[in-house]
This record gives structure tokens, sequence and C-alpha cells, in this order.
């Protein structure tokens, strides 16, 4: 599948002046990380990282809006082709709110289990069908999804059942964490799939990293009904706004 990308993967500047630095030809480019937003007072890790940021930024976290988590996949949700287009309206008109688009992928092994995540007799709660399989049409965004805005990509679970995207690493090899103290980042909005396993996990981890989270609940959809309803009691509970 070939994704548009936010830069020019021939290292051209964008159309925001930052130079890009190209992934694979059907994944989205990561932009490099502007010059004006460069903050020596910030540093990675830093639980206290905007006390002295002289640039708040925003960012719109993007969990999971995979083939095999959509209608058709291994582990397909009831409405997550909704979810993906939804998240592309959004960004079609609120693609300016945001300084960074971050989204997350499983990426797991295919050559193992990738720590007890897959299973042949999974019990759907800590084992799995095999899905998302690097390099596969199962890992590929939902075609539905407008990847044109992502401007960073987080990938999770090699070899182990990673399920918060703060779990991952960015192409750079960063974690979501550091990428977000780079940026200068104090608050975010959190959407995709699934709303009671990894959509938790993510706004669950944000939340203890001291950002100010909101989930937007029109667009992201659950494995279960009641599942999914606790898991947003609780992250509204922890701290996250509802929207």
């Amino acid at each position: 599948m070939t994704h548009p990308s936010a830069c020019d993967a021939s290292g051209q500047e964008a159309a925001d002046g930052v130079p890009a630095a190209s992934m694979s030809a059907d994944e989205p480019t990561v932009c490099a990380r502007p010059p004006d937003r460069q903050n020596p007072a910030t540093t990675p890790g830093n639980p206290r990282r905007n006390a002295y940021a002289s640039t708040m930024a925003k960012a719109l976290l993007i969990v999971d809006v995979q083939n095999d988590f959509t209608e058709g996949g291994a582990l397909g949700v009831t409405g997550g082709d909704a979810v993906a287009e939804g998240i592309s309206a959004h960004l079609a008109t609120q693609a300016g709110d945001y300084d960074a688009v971050i989204a997350s992928r499983d990426w797991h092994d295919a050559d193992n289990d990738n720590g007890g995540h897959f299973s042949d007799a999974p019990d759907f709660v800590d084992s799995w069908p095999v899905h998302c399989v690097a390099d596969t049409a199962g890992a590929a965004f939902d075609p539905l999804l407008d990847t044109a805005l992502i401007t960073h990509e987080v990938r999770k679970g090699q070899g182990k059942p990673d399920y918060s995207a703060f779990q991952g690493i960015t192409e750079t090899g960063s974690r979501l964490g550091e990428l977000l103290d780079d940026l200068t980042v104090t608050e975010v909005d959190v959407v995709g799939i699934a709303t009671d396993h990894c959509v938790r996990a993510s706004t669950l981890d944000a939340l203890s990293a001291g950002l100010k989270v909101r989930v937007l609940t029109d667009l992201v959809a659950g494995v279960g009904e009641d599942s999914s309803k606790a898991a947003l009691t609780e992250v509204e509970k922890a701290g996250a706004d509802l929207v």
C-alpha cells in the first residue's frame, strides 16, 4: 500500500520548511523536528519536561488503526473502519490544531510468539491469534485512514506483548515519551483502536507522563461494549477528559 507523505521523501524541503527523513516507500515519512522548536531546557524522561518550555505543543496520537484491527482483519473490531474514516475527516478540518500527528502500530515478529502474545489457543486476554506481523497487509494502516498528515510513527510489540504506544519506538530508535519531550508536547488527543486495550494503555501512560490528555470518544472503537465503557471510566478517573 502506498501512502502519501507529509514530507518529500527525496530530501527536499516540505511545505512547512522541514527537511524530510524518508522511510520505506509504503510508510509515512517521519519528519525532522523544526529547529525553532529546539529547547535546551527540555530533557527526555523529565516529568517536568515542559516547565521551562518556550513552546507548548499539542499532538494527536492515533493508536493502531491497522487492517488486522478493523473489519475483516485477524482481530477486527466493529466500527474500526468508521474510526479510520472519522480520523481522516477530523484531520481534514482540525489538522491545524496539532503540532504533531503520531501514529502507533503493532509490528510483531513473524518467527516467534512475541513473548506469548500469539497463541494457537488464545484466551483473548493475555494471548491472541496471529495479527499485525511486520511488513504484512494486516499490519498496514487501514486504507480509510489518510496518512498524509502523519508526522511520526511508533512501532511496538517486536518480540513482546506491547499494548501502550509509549512502549514502542520511533524510526530513529527513541521512545514515544522522548519524542514528545523533544517536541515540547504538553497536550495529547488520543484516538484509535481498541478502546479497552491499546487506547486505554496509551492514555494511562500519557497521563503518567504528566500530559494533559483528551480521548475523542467518537474516534475510538473497542472489542467489547462493557469493557470499553469500563476503560473510558478508568481513564477519566485517572485524569483524562472524554470529549
